[in-house]
């Protein structure tokens, strides 16, 4: 009896690490990308899986094809278009006819509820009335410029202060709850879909997704790796992408020199 009870529990025991196999097996998607309004067929587009960080662009008849796991992201990028994430299910696998719809940014626009601020005309009262920034500016000697570390607290100071001497250290900070996020950035160099389609970028919403950091963040890295405002505001993503990288591969060398 002993020998068919282990047979049982071994068998048991395969059964289950090949159904989290399967769960975490890498399949190929095939799904199309069509108009949310007019139910066309959208060729072009970029899809990303935010995951893998590999890329693909959608066909005429807006279909398109690629690798992924259960739970992945896959990110949806067009000109004109609203920008969407859509996470991976079992039966994106299953079925066949699986339809992405895009909303055009005119419509997407019209379900934004602006609030402006009540302006009369008169300096006095509109001053009054203009939103105040709660960010603090802090200044060091020797320098001449100052640096705005968000609200006044200890911590603001501490990031200012390590920006400011070592901008790999900002990088670190950033990117060291998420160790894979610096292999990530090379992986992204790596795949030329995404790569053209941050080159065509520059609003820095493809990058953000990708490594999973603020844009305020992005500008300062930049800002401490000497990098001028007219490059940060002109920049498209790609030289963006290029930069950081660049910034922090020299820090390391420095600090291994030390």
């Amino acid at each position: 009896m002993k020998p068919i009870l282990v047979l049982i529990l071994l068998f048991i025991s395969t059964f289950s690490f090949a159904q989290e196999e399967e769960i975490l097996e890498e399949k190929v998607i095939n799904a199309t990308v069509v108009n949310a309004q007019t139910d066309a067929l959208m060729g072009d587009v970029h899809v990303i899986n935010l995951n893998k960080v590999k890329g693909t662009i959608t066909k005429e008849d807006g279909e398109f094809s690629i690798l992924a796991s259960v739970d992945d992201i896959l990110y949806f990028s067009f000109l004109g278009f609203k920008s969407q994430k859509i996470r991976v299910t079992n039966d994106m696998f299953k079925f066949k006819d699986t339809k992405i719809a895009l909303t055009e940014l005119a419509y997407a626009l019209e379900e934004v509820i602006v609030k402006p601020y009540q302006l009369t005309g008169y300096l006095e009262i509109d001053v009054k009335n203009a939103p105040i920034n709660n960010a603090y500016q802090y200044s060091i000697s020797g320098l001449s410029v100052g640096y705005e570390g968000g609200s006044k607290n200890p911590s603001a100071v501490t990031k200012v202060l390590g920006a400011i001497l070592n901008p790999a250290d900002l990088l670190r900070n950033l990117f060291g709850k998420q160790p894979n996020q610096m292999k990530k950035l090379r992986k992204i160099k790596e795949d030329d879909q995404i790569r053209d389609l941050l080159a065509s970028k520059f609003d820095r919403e493809v990058l953000t997704e990708l490594l999973q950091i603020e844009k305020l963040d992005i500008q300062d890295i930049l800002n401490n790796c000497n990098y001028s405002k007219s490059f940060i505001k002109t920049a498209n993503d790609l030289q963006i992408l290029d930069a950081i990288s660049s910034c922090y591969e020299d820090f390391k060398v420095l600090n291994r020199k030390k």
